[in-house]
């Protein structure tokens, strides 16, 4: 019988190939990831916060993440008390991360395995709890994965073969993962699974290197080819349109969209503002507060540089800091700390930006 899952993982290619793995079981998954800090515990807050929405029988998966005392006290307080006013809750961690020695040994749910990747541990959870029958190809990549994260190198063969799907995922870096969480994991996840297929074709280390960029291409790809920076351009801008109810912001009547780490704001940007005409700019807002704005001859985005940040640029092309901005890792807190700033620069600052001449 199948059941839902909350898998929180870590951002590394044993957290998403755990994910890979579950992803072959027969349950409705709901997929996070962190790194650890701030991050995990915004993470745990939004699935807690998700799993209140839903009031479902669900389970907690967290894996190759140690969480540390007052984190494991947290959501434990949490799910007891979710579970006491009504639902069914089941909390559990799976990880290989000697650090979390002390906080294993305070719950029962905190499952601490040193000699297997957490992979490893999933893949063998999974089969005798949860169902998992893997196809031919997933328990090779298993062994893959467990051999080039505790750093086997006398397996010489997965060693290998895994040094270069750790690189697969430390490059796939074309989607941002706050802002376009599902879609990243997604393509990870896809990539992945098609190097697992991969194993065993002849000298298939060497083939999968090769075949890195043909791969990424190929998820982008539509109708037509083009470079990889091309389409992958054109995949976000259409992730872009599909987000523009919960992203768009305001300044003193000119529309605006807000992203945050996107990167490549001169191509992105004005890639958006060309197929998305009803908007007069868009803000990039880096996790250290940095921030590039693109218009496309509406409003001197260089005027609104300098009344947010004391920045500056060209019409069309601006950029600065924002003092006291605090990196967020969920994009409705980082919309929260924009918001609030227009609000009150706008506050401060009566007269409208000035157009830009037509040209």
């Amino acid at each position: 019988m199948s059941s839902v899952f909350y898998h929180l993982s870590h951002t590394d290619l044993d957290g998403y190939s755990c994910q890979l793995v579950m992803a072959q079981t027969a349950h409705t998954m709901h997929s996070y990831n962190a790194n650890y800090g701030a991050e995990v515990t915004d993470r745990l807050e939004e699935i807690i916060d998700t799993i209140k929405k839903a009031k479902q029988t669900a389970t907690i998966l967290i894996s190759d993440l140690n969480l540390t005392t007052d984190e494991a006290r947290w959501l434990n307080t949490e799910v007891n008390r979710l579970n006491t006013t009504g639902w069914n809750l089941t909390l559990t961690l799976l990880d290989h991360h000697g650090s979390g020695k002390e906080t294993a040994n305070l719950y029962p749910w905190y499952y601490l395995d040193t000699t297997r990747c957490a992979t490893q541990i999933v893949y063998d959870y999974a089969c005798d709890h949860y169902g998992l029958v893997g196809e031919a190809w997933l328990e090779p990549f298993v062994r893959v994965v467990n051999a080039v994260d505790l750093w086997k190198q006398e397996e010489e063969e997965d060693f290998e073969y895994g040094k270069v799907c750790m690189r697969l995922i430390s490059d796939a870096r074309e989607l941002s993962r706050v802002m376009f969480a599902n879609e990243d994991r997604a393509y990870k996840l896809t990539l992945l699974k098609e190097a697992a297929r991969m194993r065993d074709l002849p000298n298939s280390t060497i083939l999968l290197d090769e075949s890195l960029h043909r791969m990424k291409k190929a998820f982008f790809h539509e109708t037509t080819d083009n470079t990889l920076d091309n389409l992958s351009t054109k995949h976000i801008v259409t992730l872009l349109g599909t987000k523009r109810s919960t992203m768009t912001i305001y300044y003193k009547g000119w529309r605006g969209f807000l992203s945050y780490s996107l990167g490549n704001t001169s191509i992105i940007g004005n890639g958006f503002l060309v197929a998305n005409p009803d908007f007069d700019f868009i803000v990039d807002v880096s996790g250290r507060g940095t921030m590039s704005i693109r218009g496309h001859n509406k409003v001197d985005v260089a005027v609104m540089a300098n009344e947010w940040a004391g920045g500056g640029g060209h019409p069309n092309a601006a950029g600065g800091r924002i003092n006291g901005f605090k990196e967020q890792f969920r994009y409705d807190k980082v919309k929260r700390q924009i918001d609030d700033l227009l609000a009150n620069k706008e506050a401060v600052h009566g007269k409208l930006p000035h157009k830009v001449e037509e040209r």
